[in-house]
């Protein structure tokens, strides 16, 4: 089992210490259990599977309603540049014509 690098400096030769991790070039220290929470990042991924990445372009999948409006978004409205964020709706952008608004990965496909 090789050992993580370090958070901060990225160094390669940290080594266990009483249930931490320690970094000898830097002097960091960190518990094994962060080390894990760290490896289990959230995947962001599409209706069809892809997964998503910040920046990308999506196209959306289903007609969708704004929330106290009457206004509707249209399937195949594209949307560039997005940004994945943590919460019920994982993509937070601009969409021309509407403005600034978060949506469900599970409403749109990678472009």
């Amino acid at each position: 089992m090789s050992l993580p690098h370090c958070p901060q400096c990225h160094s390669e030769f940290t080594y266990e210490d009483a249930g931490n991790y320690v970094c000898p070039e830097c002097a960091h220290e960190w518990s094994q259990t962060d080390s894990v929470e760290a490896d289990d990042a959230k995947v962001f991924k599409d209706a069809s599977g892809n997964v998503l990445q910040d920046g990308d372009t999506v196209t959306l999948i289903k007609d969708l309603k704004l929330k106290g409006s009457s206004g509707v978004i249209k399937v195949g409205t594209k949307v560039k540049n997005i940004r994945l964020i943590d919460g019920d709706h994982d993509i937070d952008c601009k969409i021309e014509g509407f403005g600034a608004m978060q949506l469900k990965s599970e409403f749109v496909r990678k472009a």
